[in-house]
């Protein structure tokens, strides 16, 4: 949530703002995906299935990803581009966090130091997806209150994930084919909603800082 308290600062360049943070959020989407959820994610399926049947389900999940943006914005059908992307965003990164609780949770029950690390990491790593989120919603023409209410509802699903691995979960649970296809969903969304929303602003300074200090900061905390 603490992403979400953007929505409270104040300016006159509306334009600027958007275009920043829209790619500070495509930025941190790529980055993630690519840096941590992808490479990971694959060894696992790999280790699981062997090299040939591993990459195979690996391509396979990450393109069932990629597409289902497409299939969920025909299903939203909001016709608002900011609103779309904020609402999209709040729907991937949901199912990004159900399993990150999961990770958490099983990395501190086997190991609370670990645990730790994947607390702090996962925590800073949400700051950005929270301004992702509520941003889009808000510039839309959104009140703040949606914006934050919608934020608070994707961040549930971490401690969710967390609440039923202490019930169900506690002898593990395979996350990695989830991490996958919500590296899909993130991808897609990050290329075919809000790159073609920030080109229409036409405001390649803005967009380029938001990319490198996006990229920045994921190499910080995956590389």
């Amino acid at each position: 949530m603490i992403g979400s308290l953007f929505v409270f600062m104040n300016t006159k360049r509306v334009g600027d703002v958007i275009v920043l943070f829209l790619s500070f959020s495509m930025g941190i989407m790529i980055s993630i995906s690519i840096f941590d959820l992808i490479p990971s994610s694959i060894l696992n399926i790999i280790s699981s299935y062997g090299l040939y049947y591993g990459i195979i389900i690996s391509i396979l999940i990450f393109l069932l990803g990629y597409l289902t943006i497409d299939m969920i914005n025909k299903l939203i059908n909001i016709n608002n581009n900011l609103y779309r992307i904020g609402i999209l965003s709040m729907i991937s990164l949901m199912i990004h966090n159900f399993p990150e609780g999961i990770l958490v949770f099983m990395s501190a029950y086997s190991n609370f130091k670990l645990g730790i690390k994947m607390c702090i990491s996962i925590m800073l790593h949400n700051i950005p997806e929270g301004i992702s989120i509520s941003l889009p919603i808000y510039y839309s023409g959104k009140s703040r209150g949606e914006a934050l209410k919608m934020t608070l509802l994707s961040s549930i699903a971490e401690p969710l994930g967390a609440l039923l691995s202490f019930l169900f979960f506690r002898r593990g649970v395979p996350t990695a084919g989830i991490m996958l296809f919500v590296s899909g969903l993130m991808i897609s969304l990050s290329i075919n909603d809000i790159y073609k929303e920030l080109i229409q602003y036409n405001n390649k300074k803005y967009m380029i800082i938001g990319l490198i200090i996006s990229i920045s900061l994921s190499l910080l905390l995956f590389g």
